[in-house]
């Protein structure tokens, strides 16, 4: 059976079910009983209209609960209703999966949940696995969710910043188990931008794109990190990097600045480099600036303080640094690599020793211990 095909499907399945009315909880059961179906009998007799043959599975399906629960009688009237078997009817509305998936009543955690079974038509045991937490858990976390989202119509367009959010996250939760959630979310966003024209949504994708071209090269062989600076470009994905300058400069081109484009502008100018030595630092400071003015976020401007390190030397770094929150995360590791540059290695060697104890994974820590023995093997050298 072709997974992608099913999992494409899925979302449009699903709205078609809430679309006839029923509420989420239900058609997203009823949908997953129909995938099972699916994986039963397809292999051996696959429908001509796959996705026809889901909605009138998923349909039966939500009617026979809805006959076996006396609870909901009322919806009894529909039962007489169901449509004709037949070509399900060309309607995208997985946009409004999108806005329902990325409630403001729902946590983080629990919004991309539900978009990666809903929207992205994961199972739960692929999420679970994905975010290394049991089955069982993420099971509940996905019911509760559902429940919380029971019964919500729209009768309003939804707040595409909170969609792109939840999608950001679920990107930046990489690799772990069998689905990469990077591409899972690059998927997604192409999707969303094939359902909404709005610049935000083409900056997200076109940061996305710049980012994952540069996944192959941002681990060695054994596993450790591997910093930009050091990274080998020829490793880069380039056709990635074209689409995404490509969707970025259209989506400036209509005047209308966000957060992620001035991210995507920025990933743009170290993927225009040739070489590490040759990245433009201080137009990549004016892009923090304006990055900065739209979000105040210290964490922006913790990068910034990187930025100003390269551009104006490392001690119009620190001089940005001290400005900030010394409990912000990473802001040790700044400091030590600033101070690197400066020629303070004694100091940087604490400072990646400490940071390596506030590391949030273990590439990250493996990485900075290893930056604090590479100073202080080199420190004992000079005895």
């Amino acid at each position: 059976m072709d997974e992608a095909l099913v999992r494409s499907l899925t979302p449009g399945v699903l709205t078609v079910l809430v679309r006839r009315g029923a509420d989420f909880a239900a058609a997203e059961d009823a949908v997953q009983d129909a995938l099972v179906e699916a994986v039963r009998g397809w292999p051996a007799d696959p429908p001509r209209d796959p996705k026809g043959w889901l909605v009138t599975v998923a349909w039966r399906r939500f009617l026979d609960a809805a006959r076996a629960d006396t609870a909901r009688r009322r919806r009894e009237d529909r039962v007489e209703e169901e449509p004709v078997p037949g070509p399900a009817p060309d309607v995208d509305d997985t946009l409004q999966l999108y806005f329902l998936c990325a409630h403001p009543s729902l946590t983080p955690s629990a919004a991309v949940a539900l978009t990666l079974r809903a929207v992205g038509g994961l199972t739960t045991r692929q999420i679970a696995r994905a975010y290394l937490v049991p089955e069982a858990t993420m099971a509940q976390r996905i019911s509760r969710a559902k429940r919380t989202v029971s019964g919500v119509r729209f009768d309003r367009p939804g707040d595409v910043a909170t969609v792109l959010r939840v999608l950001y996250l679920v990107f930046n939760e990489g690799y772990s188990g069998d689905v990469d959630l990077a591409a899972e979310a690059v998927r997604l966003t192409r999707q969303l931008a094939a359902s909404v024209d709005h610049p935000e949504v083409a900056g997200l994708l076109a940061l996305m794109l710049l980012h994952h071209a540069r996944r192959s090269a941002r681990t060695a062989p054994d596993g450790s990190l591997v910093p930009l600076a050091e990274q080998d470009r020829g490793r880069w994905d380039t056709a990635s990097i074209a689409e995404g300058v490509r969707i970025l400069q259209a989506a400036l081109a209509r005047d209308r600045l966000g957060e992620f484009q001035a991210q995507a502008a920025i990933a743009a100018l170290h993927a225009d480099a040739p070489t590490a030595g040759e990245t433009d630092w201080p137009q990549i400071v004016e892009w923090y600036d304006e990055l900065a003015r739209l979000t105040d976020n210290p964490v922006v401007r913790l990068n910034r303080a990187v930025a100003v390190g390269e551009a104006d030397g490392p001690r119009a770094g620190l001089a940005a640094l001290a400005e900030l929150d010394g409990t912000l995360p990473r802001h040790t590791a700044v400091a030590a690599y600033l101070h690197e540059r400066d020629g303070d290695r004694d100091t940087a060697a604490r400072l990646y020793a400490e940071a390596a104890l506030k590391a949030p994974a273990l590439a990250e820590r493996d990485h900075l211990t290893r930056q604090a023995a590479r100073l202080n093997s080199r420190r004992r050298g000079r005895r």
